[in-house]
């Protein structure tokens, strides 16, 4: 253990803080149900946009991501395109003026101006919606919980602390306790505070990383002058061909059989089959959890595009400075580090602890290890909140008290976040590692959940009754394949499952009537979604002939494609400055300054127009 009395006072200084957050917003969130959910929708885009980026800063995603830029080097930078990152793009461009427009509180809420009130399959489409907000939900708390647990473990052996304990405890299951210490403490502000001490207390975590990684990033760097990186040839090529080409044979063969397993040695097929579940996904929308909930809680559509935008810009820099630095740190000290898990394998995801206990300096260690814990419990708050509005707004609300007080409101809410904690940490205790349960919310879970929500915003004749039997039919395939199929096979299976919730959205949309026209033409004026909308297109304008259509498809693709490569150039930048590589940090640069440039002509300026 290697915790410094100055680093444990930081720790504690973070943690005490955020009990002081939560109190400090209490009587604010009680207000009413708005201000408890969204904030009022009273926060403004940079605020959230820095809260949604802080949430996305997960301590389970980065310890996997300094595991694959490890292994992979400057090539790993395109495995995040699993989730997939650039979705942030097509938000960001215009999704999420197209969702914000819907002025609803959830996704299932969001239903109600698409598909209207009443009518076949309503009802069912709405439930099936709450089922899967709350299925991805419980899986990324126990996907943060478990990744927690393995980070602590390091820090604090249970042997130092086992005397202390007044029951006996599994090796297998030490993480799983220090887990549910650290998740107590963002239960509390979360649940107290509502989404005003959520955004405040991501905005004290993200200051505290930004910190760390600049502070981090000096001394790899500092490091790098002195010791060159023993690595095989291509690991400082982003680019590829159709095999991976890294041989790790005579420089630490042992990640040649993590490259094995990992599945990705035909990178060049593993690239296009994660494009191509990449682009479905992203023009899904948002999934429904605490990216969909900061879209929702910001004041107008402008300022929902600008949080997205905002999310790349505060984001990628500041966490690529961190994995850089650590994987520089790693492979330099790899030797002198023990990466064993529990059954004596090498486990690469615990490169990231290691490195911050062995190899880091006093106060540098409780900065990183606050931010860190700051980075799950941000996470799980805002996954939690997102859990908490679906259950209170879309089946409290709606199904047992529709006249509930404000006050009652409130109680319900701290009722159902205590619960949905306790869920989520009872199915963290049947994961295995944190890359299997990625593999299975981001290539099973979500590839249910795409086609529905592909058709619903641009194809008129999609109904209720369509979606319901879409998702349902996507979710239950998933839930068959996650059993069935190996999870580094899960990916390849992509098209299978979204050819079957496509067959069963079509099919369901044609078994039943169309929406009503009444409902349609109310959300296409308001919405104003480019695609297959023709018949309601002309009904509005039968109705006003002064309408105009959004004829904005070729400028907002051309915004994605560019905007994807502009964030790129921002995940890529600090990776290059931190290596020393001073010509593709330069062109980099100047790449990214183009595009910035273009957009400000073809996004920015025209963020008022559709």
């Amino acid at each position: 253990m290697k915790l410094n009395p100055i680093d444990i006072a930081i720790i504690a200084a973070y943690l005490l803080s955020t009990i002081f957050i939560g109190l400090w917003y209490r009587k604010k969130a009680r207000e009413n149900k708005e201000s408890y959910m969204l904030g009022g929708k009273s926060l403004p885009w940079y605020k959230l946009g820095l809260s949604d980026a802080s949430d996305m800063f997960d301590i389970s995603g980065t310890m996997w991501m300094v595991s694959l830029c490890f292994v992979y080097g400057m090539k790993s930078i395109w495995i995040p395109w699993l989730w997939p990152v650039f979705n942030q793009v097509f938000l960001m461009m215009y999704l999420s003026r197209w969702l914000r427009r819907s002025n609803a509180a959830t996704g299932a809420e969001w239903l109600t101006s698409r598909f209207g009130k009443t009518g076949p399959g309503v009802t069912a489409s709405q439930i099936v919606v709450i089922a899967f907000a709350l299925l991805s939900c419980l899986a990324f708390m126990a996907y943060g919980f478990i990744g927690l647990g393995k980070f602590i473990e390091i820090f604090v052996p249970w042997d130092m602390i086992k005397g202390y304990i007044p029951f006996n405890v599994a090796p297998q299951y030490v993480p799983h306790v220090y887990g549910i210490i650290f998740t107590l403490f963002a239960m509390f502000y979360s649940i107290l505070g509502g989404m005003h001490s959520i955004v405040v207390g991501d905005m004290v975590k993200y200051g505290v990383m930004t910190v760390a990684c600049v502070w981090i990033g000096f001394i790899a760097a500092g490091q790098l002058s002195s010791h060159p990186l023993n690595v095989p040839n291509g690991w400082f090529s982003p680019f590829f061909g159709s095999h991976l080409g890294l041989n790790w044979s005579g420089i630490i063969t042992e990640v040649n059989a993590k490259i094995k397993s990992d599945g990705y040695s035909l990178f060049g097929l593993f690239f296009m089959m994660m494009t191509f579940k990449g682009f479905f996904a992203a023009v899904a929308g948002p999934a429904p959890n605490y990216d969909m909930q900061k879209i929702l809680s910001t004041r107008s559509p402008e300022e929902a595009s600008k949080m997205s935008g905002f999310v790349n810009i505060i984001l990628l820099p500041i966490r690529y400075t961190l994995i850089i630095s650590l994987t520089i740190l790693g492979l330099i000290f790899y030797h002198q580090m023990n990466l064993n898990d529990g059954a004596g394998k090498i486990d690469f995801e615990r490169i990231l602890p290691a490195v911050i206990n062995n190899f880091l300096p006093v106060g540098l260690v409780g900065l990183l290890l606050a931010g860190l814990l700051g980075a799950f419990m941000s996470t799980f708050s805002g996954t939690m909140n997102a859990a908490q509005a679906y259950i209170v707004n879309d089946i409290y609300l709606k199904y047992v008290r529709p006249d509930a007080s404000p006050k009652k409101i409130i109680t319900m809410n701290y009722i159902v976040g205590v619960i949905v904690v306790a869920v989520g940490v009872m199915l963290g205790f049947f994961v295995k590692d944190i890359n299997s349960m990625l593999q299975w919310i981001v290539s099973a879970l979500y590839g249910g959940y795409i086609a529905s929500n592909v058709l619903k915003w641009h194809w008129w004749r999609f109904n209720a009754s369509g979606f319901f039997w879409g998702m349902l039919t996507g979710i239950a395939a998933a839930m068959v394949s996650s059993i069935v199929i190996p999870d580094g096979e899960l990916l390849y299976w992509f098209p299978v499952l979204f050819a079957l919730s496509l067959a069963g959205s079509i099919i369901g949309a044609y078994a039943t009537p169309p929406t009503d026209m009444a409902v349609l033409k109310s959300f296409y004026s308001n919405v104003r979604p480019w695609g297959f909308w023709e018949p309601v297109k002309q009904a509005v304008l039968a109705d006003d002939p002064t309408f105009k259509a959004n004829k904005n498809f070729k400028v907002n693709m051309f915004n994605v494609v560019i905007g994807t490569m502009a964030q790129c150039c921002l995940t890529i930048l600090p990776m290059y400055l931190v290596l020393g590589q001073h010509m593709p940090l330069l062109v980099t640069i100047g790449i990214l300054a183009v595009i910035i440039l273009i957009l400000k002509k073809t996004w920015w300026n025209r963020l008022g127009e559709y």
